[in-house]
């Protein structure tokens, strides 16, 4: 028996026989786990089913975890539309909210903001936390008599087996004995490492200086950042666009909208000079601005699993030569049918797609040959590489040259935006890179890959690339950035920006090799980009206990000298236990979201489509299926299951 944290004393298959589920993290992965558990309790109680209780813990705010807690503040902005976005694995009925049936988040805002900006909207991250918070309480008030939901606030900071269940250690030295566990703990926050490791001892040396490490823009020290000095900001990506904002209207700036639509800044000065770059030397493009239907999504014609895996039988594949001409290829179909459309109609648009329906081992069509055919030629050909890093093999004079090539290539990608992701063929093209995140976790997923182009050719070359041009800030981000730019409060120093320290001076320095007298002096360096999961760093105590015991291992692709060591969780396929250093699965445990990132891929993803069933709602939904099962669970040979993975396709 064991004291549980709150005070009472019990432990898996007490005299009660109550069978405790933890779910430990209470972020997206988490609270969908919770939601399934609800439903499932809910819909599926037998007559004297036994006391179900359900802790649910988190050491920021339980509901929503630290990313999208709720009092952050709120120009801390989502990147996807609300009504593309629900927690709820069901619809909405003639009974109350509750697991299985509720409003998506659009629905949700609609009701409870009188000032919501309208469809097609991209909340705060803040608001998002509060809808969170809602399900969690629809999720609770629906239980049945006999099963509880608690919440904790607290860290899990140990866990062992005991026995045929698991005691937790938890932060205020309490203990809590369960029977499954559920681990959805989220975002890391390891040290820095390498060169930033290097910046971050320079400025302790030295009390003007200062080093941000990578996180979430919410819980870094910004506000001790001085009015007026240089800081150095280390990436272009959706945490940049967070500091920026941070930074700008979160001290008083105001953007103002002019005649012709674009914004003026109107500084407070209480803003310090922002000096930013990365190896692009671009900021994320925008979205396009949304004309899709959030119940009806993509469905690919050319890039199938079954295209792709012909005359494969079952071996890995090479995302060079075998994944990417066919996603390549479904990318073009879209942006050629796309300009199709606009020149010569939807029929003739319609005739062009149903010519590329070709049948399963069917050679890889010419599809900008056919599009010429069509009327269509003079487009610039979709190449991921030039889009991705405009600037490639150039250089400028001066920094005054670059930024005004900037502000033309922001000031187009935004005409695009405003075209749609329907509208323009670019963006629509671009949009195939989310809706087939589904389909490419079909090659990548356990091994799916052969290890060298798994690390090389998908990690190396394409994720980096199709997160630049696919996961881009909502296009006012954008616009707000091209107002700094010409307010003088943003400065991107250009491609290949280096941030180094200077002893002489006891400054750092940043500067691009393809901008003349682009070096600058800055007081703050600050890491705008997000660690990349790896479970061999993770510095929190959970995660190396569970590693020095041995229950958590890093997936490795492959053996011998081509091995690849993923850095993620190793986990059986569904519903994803974790694979010991003994080789065995500990079925009473279950790792889900971005711990397993590299066995898996996109585990960031954090929600599903109103009323759609993802790979998002299955996995939460087979993991709350099993951990309810009270039989005894105990280690054992890690196979893979039969069933395939579900395509995810949306």
């Amino acid at each position: 028996m064991e004291k549980q944290a709150g005070g009472a004393a019990r432990g898996p298959g007490d005299a009660a026989g109550v069978h405790r589920i933890a779910v430990v993290g209470s972020g997206p992965r988490g609270l969908s786990v919770v939601e399934r558990l609800g439903a499932r309790v809910s819909a599926g109680r037998a007559a004297g089913a036994g006391p179900v209780e359900i802790y649910l813990i988190d050491p920021v705010e339980v509901g929503c975890g630290r990313i999208w807690r709720s009092d952050q503040p709120e120009w801390f902005m989502m990147n996807t539309v609300a009504d593309e976005i629900s927690a709820f694995s069901g619809t909405p009925d003639d009974g109350p909210h509750r697991a299985g049936a509720g409003p998506s988040f659009g629905e949700w805002w609609r009701t409870v903001d009188p000032d919501h900006p309208g469809p097609n909207s991209y909340a705060p991250r803040a608001v998002y936390g509060r809808y969170m918070r809602y399900v969690l309480g629809a999720v609770k008030s629906g239980l049945p008599l006999g099963v509880r939901l608690h919440e904790l606030r607290l860290s899990v900071v140990e866990l062992a087996r005991i026995g045929r269940g698991y005691r937790l250690r938890l932060s205020d030295g309490s203990r809590l004995c369960v029977d499954r566990v559920v681990l959805t703990t989220g975002h890391a926050r390891p040290g820095p490492d390498g060169e930033q490791r290097d910046l971050a001892r320079f400025a302790a040396e030295r009390p003007g200086l200062r080093h941000l490490q990578g996180d979430s823009a919410a819980d870094m020290d910004l506000e001790g950042i001085p009015a007026g000095s240089a800081v150095g900001v280390l990436g272009l990506g959706l945490s940049f666009y967070d500091v920026m904002a941070a930074l700008t209207l979160g001290r008083g700036g105001v953007f103002k909208e002019e005649a012709d639509g674009t914004l003026t800044y109107l500084p407070s000065g209480a803003e310090p000079l922002l000096v930013a770059g990365s190896r692009s030397g671009m900021p994320l493009p925008a979205r396009g601005r949304n004309q899709k239907s959030a119940t009806n999504p993509y469905r690919p014609i050319l890039f199938t699993a079954e295209r792709v895996r012909h005359g494969h039988a079952g071996a890995p594949v090479d995302f060079r030569a075998d994944v990417w001409p066919w996603l390549h290829a479904e990318m073009s179909l879209v942006y050629y049918g796309t300009e199709i459309r606009h020149r010569h109609g939807a029929g003739r648009e319609a005739a062009f797609r149903a010519e590329l329906a070709l049948p399963v081992g069917a050679p890889l069509p010419d599809v900008a040959a056919l599009a010429g055919r069509y009327g269509v030629a003079g487009l610039p050909p979709l190449d991921l590489d030039a889009l991705a890093r405009p600037f490639t093999g150039r250089t400028f004079a001066g920094p005054e040259v670059f930024a005004a090539e900037l502000l033309d290539v922001l000031r187009a990608d935004l005409a695009e935006a405003a075209r749609g992701n329907v509208g323009s063929p670019l963006k629509a093209a671009l949009d195939v890179l989310r809706d087939t995140r589904g389909v490419i976790r079909e090659f990548v997923d356990y091994s799916g890959l052969a290890p060298g182009s798994h690390r090389e050719d998908f990690l190396g070359w394409y994720v980096p690339r199709s997160s630049f041009l696919a996961a881009g800030p909502p296009p006012v981000r954008l616009a707000q950035a091209a107002a700094l730019i010409r307010a003088g409060v943003l400065r991107v120093v250009g491609p290949g920006t280096r941030f180094e320290a200077d002893p002489d001076s006891g400054r750092f320095l940043a500067r691009s090799p393809q901008v003349s007298g682009s070096l600058v002096a800055v007081d703050t360096v600050l890491d705008a980009r997000i660690p990349s999961p790896d479970v061999r760093t993770d510095p929190s105590p959970l995660t190396r206990g569970l590693r020095e015991q041995g229950i958590w291992t890093s997936y490795v692709n492959g053996s011998g000298t081509a091995a690849f060591d993923t850095g993620g969780v190793a986990v059986t396929r569904s519903p994803y236990h974790p694979v010991g250093s003994d080789g065995k699965a500990d079925t009473g445990l279950y790792v889900l979201g971005i711990p397993t990132e590299h066995t898996r891929w996109f585990m960031q993803a954090g929600s599903s489509r109103p009323g759609i069933w993802s790979d998002f709602v299955y996995d939460a939904d087979a993991i709350a299926e099993h951990a309810l099962d009270p039989a005894p669970r105990a280690p054992g040979p890690a196979g893979v299951p039969a069933e395939p993975l579900r395509l995810q396709g949306v």
